[in-house]
């Protein structure tokens, strides 16, 4: 499927909106896998939606549910 473009505000509203979740995983000791990073680049390039991005890591094999 291919998408249309997200403009340069949205990408900016994505980065700020991963590096604020990506900063709270730290904040409790965590790290995220680098299959989760290459997610959130794919969400921020505007590849994915923010469900699909859910999803995905929801499914990942890296994140342990608990």
């Amino acid at each position: 499927m291919t998408r249309a473009p997200i403009s340069e505000a949205e990408r900016g509203r994505r980065k700020r909106e991963i590096d604020f979740a990506r900063g709270s995983v730290r904040y409790e000791g965590g790290i995220l896998s680098g299959e989760v990073e290459r997610l959130n680049a794919r969400y921020i390039d505007g590849e994915i939606d923010g469900n699909e991005l859910t999803a995905a890591i929801l499914a990942s094999v890296s994140v342990q549910h608990g």
